[in-house]
């Protein structure tokens, strides 16, 4: 693997984007505007934070992760990435990240190390692992939509049905959680590691589960009737969803608000900062920021 350590620039030409207006107690800071901060990417995915508040996305047409520090810097973290699309950091600081290029899980460490968790399920290759968020004992959670790729030698899936898995800390093999969804894409979890929404995106729904002891799931509740892309959560519980925009569903499941960004399509999103109150959004090709009232829990 080959990490570029070479600074895109020292500070990132942004962008002020006029069209996010916040109300009366948004979750957007007031007087805030979104910030196109770079539109030289081909398809930016997997948004995550670090301790620091360091933000980290991938580039997956590109095969690179990059990172948006705290002081507004854009540089390549990895090179040849396997092409990582959903990541999460774990809590040993390391990246996790779903490789979907040989359909593998990852955990790269903070100088770029690779390390292999998982490579199949029962012989067969993964469709191909989407998103994924890690438990308060250190297993995964991971989607595995089907999505074609021009860089494999496959054109159908090994494993039938799109399903959702659970890796348990130290263990080679995955075990299904939910095989009902018609195509999951979106997950994250509660700071309390009680409840997992997943969005299943093809069926335009997202679901809360009850996470048990064994890493299983108990209790599908539907939580609103709008799929995700990536998604992720705020200190005051509500639910943030990617794909037109962000929409953000308070803990009950109600809408409260949406925030436009103009791109085709919003694939993913984090709080980044040291602060954490750094709304930072993947957007096709380009990445933006705007600064929220809420702090993120990730």
């Amino acid at each position: 693997m080959v990490i570029a350590c070479v600074f895109i620039s020292a500070f990132t030409k942004i962008n002020v984007v006029k069209n996010v207006q916040p109300k009366q107690d948004s979750v957007v800071a007031k007087g805030a505007v979104l910030k196109k901060i770079s539109d030289q990417f081909s398809f930016t995915e997997g948004a995550s934070v670090d301790k620091k508040g360091n933000v980290f996305f991938t580039d997956q047409p590109n095969d690179k992760i990059w990172k948006y520090d705290t002081q507004g810097k854009l540089s390549v973290f990895l090179n040849k990435t396997g092409r990582s699309n959903g990541t999460y950091f774990d809590r040993k600081g390391n990246l996790l990240t779903c490789a979907d290029e040989k359909d593998e899980l990852w955990s790269i460490d903070p100088k770029g190390k690779v390390t292999v968790l998982l490579k199949d399920f029962e012989g067969h290759r993964f469709n191909g692992p989407n998103d994924l968020w890690e438990d308060l004992k250190g297993g995964i959670y991971f989607t595995d939509p089907y999505y074609q790729r021009p860089y494999w030698d496959r054109t159908f899936p090994d494993i039938k049905g799109e399903k959702v898995y659970y890796l348990g800390k130290g263990k080679k093999h995955a075990v299904v959680v939910a095989d009902d969804l018609e195509q999951p894409n979106g997950i994250v979890g509660t700071p309390d590691g009680k409840f997992l929404y997943v969005a299943d995106i093809k069926a335009g729904k997202t679901y809360k589960y009850t996470t048990n002891a064994d890493g299983s799931l108990s209790n599908k509740k539907l939580f609103c009737e709008l799929g995700s892309d990536g998604m992720t959560l705020d200190n005051e519980g509500n639910v943030y969803l990617t794909g037109d925009g962000v929409t953000v569903y308070d803990k009950e499941g109600k809408k409260i608000e949406h925030i436009k960004v103009p791109s085709q399509w919003t694939a993913n999103l984090c709080f980044g900062g040291k602060k954490k109150n750094i709304l930072f959004i993947t957007a096709s090709e380009s990445v933006y920021t705007i600064e929220m009232r809420v702090r993120g829990v990730e």
